[in-house]
């Protein structure tokens, strides 16, 4: 049974407030966070959590600006900085010393961003379709229609704008996507419906996060759609390759991003469950395509001066630049 808190964080202009919805699962059961992309919302990961929660305690905020959480004012307060307090926030709340962390996009970098920081509780990092280094191309994609606010008279004309936005989802049951629309819709005051998310967001406009991959240790599971304009083919290549060695699992015919709502994503056998319970540890470079595994590449110049001023103590400033991308 799902259950809604709140907690308030403390941000550069004050308090706002947190939603997330837990699926309190067996007594003891380890926990499992999931955090959003961008424009999206906790409610996601809603047909997820349902199938987790029989092992674990699931836990699924809205970040702020987006669902049930309190938009911000001014909305530079958007921004990494934030966020990581937040969620820094939320884990406390949670009394956990440990956790799995599962990010679709922003989610996934936020992730990122968490596992490279000393002593940090993720003990597996699974990204969906996020990656340390993304498309331009994609990222352009996206800011094309994010800072949108159209008025919908109804949730099915809703439904058929977000059918095209959504396309690259892959495949959808007509249930799907309108479980998605109603995640995806808020009531407008003066009628109407809303996307659920605050439209001065904005994406970030470079994401270029090497330094920090190279510095995670945990096991990382990577989800990637096989046709996605964020997460390339080569991004994914060196994200096998280098720093924690992901697995990288891909859907064919889906892009940016799997919605986690078909059950080859998440139901049993080959779904998420049997992947997370099967990530692997930093020596295992594979690549799940069929029975393809990605070739590795040799280390070039330019990675190997990135390992070496990472491990030469500069962590830091190389984490405040990442985040001043931001």
């Amino acid at each position: 049974m799902m259950i809604e808190r709140s907690l308030s964080c403390l941000g550069p202009s004050g308090f706002h407030r947190l939603v997330y919805s837990e699926w309190p699962g067996p007594k003891g059961a380890p926990t499992l966070l999931c955090v959003h992309g961008l424009t999206r919302n906790g409610k996601d990961f809603d047909v997820l959590a349902e199938v987790m929660s029989a092992s674990h305690r699931v836990i699924c905020p809205d970040m702020p600006g987006r669902g049930r959480s309190d938009f911000l004012s001014p909305p530079s307060d958007y921004g990494m900085p934030l966020y990581l307090a937040d969620i820094a926030a939320l884990i406390a709340r949670l009394d956990v010393e440990s956790l799995d962390w599962l990010g679709t996009s922003m989610g996934g970098l936020i992730g990122i961003m968490l596992a490279a920081q000393p002593g940090n509780p993720i003990r597996r990092l699974v990204l969906n379709d996020a990656a340390p280094f993304l498309s331009k191309a994609g990222l352009q994609r996206i800011a094309s229609y994010v800072g949108l606010d159209p008025v919908f008279p109804s949730l099915e004309a809703m439904e058929t704008v977000l059918r095209k936005n959504y396309a690259a989802f892959g495949p959808l049951t007509d249930e799907q996507m309108r479980r998605m629309t109603e995640a995806s819709a808020r009531r407008r005051p003066e009628g109407g419906y809303g996307f659920a998310y605050d439209p001065r967001i904005a994406p970030p406009a470079d994401v270029d996060l090497w330094p920090l991959w190279d510095a995670i240790s945990c096991p990382v599971l990577l989800l990637r759609g096989a046709i996605s304009d964020l997460v390339t083919a080569e991004a994914a290549r060196e994200m096998a390759r280098r720093g924690p060695r992901a697995k990288v699992v891909e859907f064919p015919g889906v892009g940016h991003a799997p919605a986690l709502l078909s059950d080859d994503q998440i139901g049993r056998g080959p779904g998420f469950p049997a992947r997370l319970n099967g990530c692997p540890m930093r020596d295992v470079p594979a690549v799940e395509r069929g029975a393809t595994l990605y070739p590795e590449n040799r280390v070039t110049g330019a990675q190997s001066r990135a390992s070496a001023l990472l491990h030469n103590r500069a962590p830091t400033a190389i984490r405040r630049e990442a985040l001043q991308q931001f």
